[in-house]
């Protein structure tokens, strides 16, 4: 198996994407390519590793560019060959931890969609009570109709039973309320179409904290209100760890009680780290891609191969490609298109 990751991709990169891949490759089988500029990563990665190559492409898409049709002529750049590799069958998946709206915009325009899903989506765990829950869209899609938001729901429903097994994912719809009358007109015409839909296990509204019970498999929002929750747990998660980082070291009954609790505070620590979670699938193309934090240390880059392994061993794309009711979305397609 072959991974390819935009050696490019990203604030700290390309040094913490380097020692990523070199991280993965003494942990996994499977091999990395890594794009961008040759020289410079060969100057990085020293001495020849068997199972890292290396493809040129001098160009490199800068973190603060946005989605647009002249990427579509930046062949040599980095984030264009990584995906393209797994276009030509070179790679089986690819990543990324550069702009994530040109990373989507390629993706789409070079692996093309699933049939009748309208738009992609980032898919990502949330840490729960119980086990994660699966938010989407977290980022991919700013501005949404109803259709999408449909889409979205039809996509996680596939995407729980593929990684997570669960036959019948609970899946609610992120509102400010729980009540029927809650939410804007966005929320308000796909909670009635999904109410319609008898295949999924829909279970309404749920409110910001329901993530983290642990009582839903999937919530489905716009992917500015799920880019808004990701920054908002990843936020809680860092300040929880740094506050009773201050707690026990702010005295010595704390210091002492540090030392009694530290081996119970290292799942806690694990489970609230994005660096552990790796990257977030874009769902509704054809091919694995995955989109990583921006600020992504090596250990994420690390994890984020680890996931692109998992994906291709899981056979996603084929898998969710089945799992999704493509003739379902038709149908409703007519409704939606009606719907504000």
């Amino acid at each position: 198996m072959k991974i390819s990751l935009d050696a490019f991709g990203g604030d700290l990169a390309p040094e913490v994407n380097i020692r990523g891949a070199l991280d993965f490759t003494n942990e996994s089988h499977a091999e990395v390519i890594l794009t961008g500029p040759a020289q410079k990563i060969k100057s990085l990665l020293g001495k020849n590793h068997q199972r890292i190559h290396i493809v040129d492409a001098p160009d490199v898409i800068d973190m603060a560019e946005k989605a647009s049709s002249q990427l579509r002529n930046r062949k040599d750049s980095s984030m264009f060959k990584c995906i393209d590799l797994a276009v030509q069958g070179e790679a089986q998946a690819c990543l990324s931890a550069g702009s994530s709206g040109a990373f989507m915009a390629l993706s789409v325009l070079l692996m093309k969609r699933l049939k009748d899903v309208e738009r992609p989506a980032l898919i990502t765990p949330v840490p729960s009570l119980k086990d994660p829950c699966y938010c989407l869209d977290m980022g991919a899609n700013v501005d949404c109709k109803p259709i999408h938001l449909v889409h979205f729901a039809l996509m996680g429903h596939a995407y729980a039973q593929v990684i997570k097994g669960v036959p019948k994912p609970r899946i609610g719809l992120m509102s400010n309320g729980e009540e029927e009358g809650k939410g804007n007109e966005l929320t308000r015409a796909t909670h009635e179409l999904l109410k319609e839909y008898s295949g999924l296990n829909y279970s309404g509204y749920c409110e910001g904290r329901d993530i983290f019970s642990g009582d839903y498999d999937v919530v489905v929002c716009d992917g500015f209100v799920g880019n808004v929750i990701l920054k908002t747990a990843e936020g809680l998660g860092e300040a929880i760890m740094e506050l009773l980082k201050q707690n026990f070291s702010s005295s010595l009954a704390g210091k002492l009680g540090y030392l009694m609790a530290r081996n119970s505070l290292k799942p806690l620590k694990k489970k609230l780290d994005y660096a552990e979670y790796g990257a977030a699938p874009l769902l509704g193309v054809g091919g694995i891609s995955l989109i990583c934090h921006g600020r992504s240390s090596a250990t994420a880059i690390k994890n984020a191969l680890h996931s692109a392994e998992k994906n291709v061993h899981e056979g996603l794309v084929s898998r969710l490609n089945e799992a999704l009711d493509l003739k379902a979305i038709s149908s409703l397609k007519p409704n939606l298109e009606a719907a504000p």
